[in-house]
């Protein structure tokens, strides 16, 4: 009888057996594992700026350097020889003001677009959420975003220009170029993983996507017929919205640029959601 109570009392100590399966179909995003493993999140973000950082000599310094510097090369070939109009704001001020979520949206996307073959031991050793690694990218980029928003404050501080009321507007824009990055991230890094092309087209991308956005000159320039397509690009709204916020100019952005740009990012982000899902159950055998 003793011996069956320490068998019974052995299988009571039993930690419990998790089977997971592969996915089928087109499975939803699982918020609640998402919730769960929100203490892996913070690591893989906290992990990604070391990475990022480390052995630097100006360490966070460059998340200002690239903004910045390309302000000043903006300022000199757009702002004084091709002399681009600047909705009459002093052009620095014009374009590091798109340029700062211009620096977060590029860096969270090369970031998301890499994270699956960057991570590929992780992917092949242990179970999480696959999800979380783009969203942690994403995250990261945040930090370096807010490092360079400190410095637009300065240069706002110093050409005597006080944000209004519209200002609070702000926090919806920079989630508007969040779930740009992030939706594009995750159908890239989904593919990333099957065609390492990715990694080549992604820095092309990145580069013919800022000339088509409104950074170096004001959406002014295009016709009224083609704003609504224009609008399509998700960055289009972000960046006329936050010059409309921050510079104090009474007319707000076009609305039809802002809702083009609202419609295009759900449909990414929704679309990019369920084909990252479908395909994370061959992300460990592939990668």
């Amino acid at each position: 009888m003793a011996v069956s109570g320490a068998i019974a009392g052995a299988e009571r100590t039993d930690p419990p057996t998790v089977l997971i399966r592969p996915s089928r179909g087109w499975p939803a995003p699982d918020l609640g594992e998402l919730r769960g493993h929100h203490e892996l999140l913070y690591f893989l973000v906290w992990r990604t700026l070391k990475v990022r950082y480390k052995q630097t000599a100006l360490g966070a310094g460059w998340a200002v350097a690239q903004p910045f510097l390309t302000m000043i090369v903006f300022s000199v070939f757009f702002g004084r020889l091709a002399r681009i109009p600047s909705n009459g704001d002093p052009y620095p001020v014009f374009a590091y003001t798109a340029l700062v979520p211009w620096t977060f949206f590029a860096t969270a996307l090369a970031g998301a677009s890499n994270s699956l073959v960057e991570h590929e031991r992780m992917l092949t050793k242990v179970y999480f959420p696959r999800l979380l690694l783009p969203l942690a990218a994403v995250c990261a980029s945040l930090v370096d975003f807010a490092i360079a928003f400190v410095v637009l404050l300065g240069l706002l501080a110093w050409y005597g220009i006080a944000p209004g009321a519209q200002a609070l507007t702000l926090p919806l824009l920079v989630a508007l170029a969040f779930c740009t990055a992030l939706a594009v991230g995750l159908w890239l890094a989904a593919v990333n993983v099957q065609y390492r092309d990715v990694r080549h087209v992604t820095p092309f991308l990145v580069q013919l996507w800022l000339f088509v956005s409104p950074v170096a000159y004001p959406t002014s320039l295009v016709p009224e017929r083609w704003r609504a397509l224009y609008g399509l690009n998700p960055m289009a709204g972000v960046v006329d919205g936050f010059r409309w916020a921050l510079l104090d100019r009474g007319e707000p952005p076009p609305a039809t640029v802002m809702a083009a740009s609202a419609v295009a990012v759900a449909l990414l982000l929704v679309g990019g959601l369920f084909y990252f899902r479908r395909m994370e159950r061959t992300f460990a055998d592939v990668v």
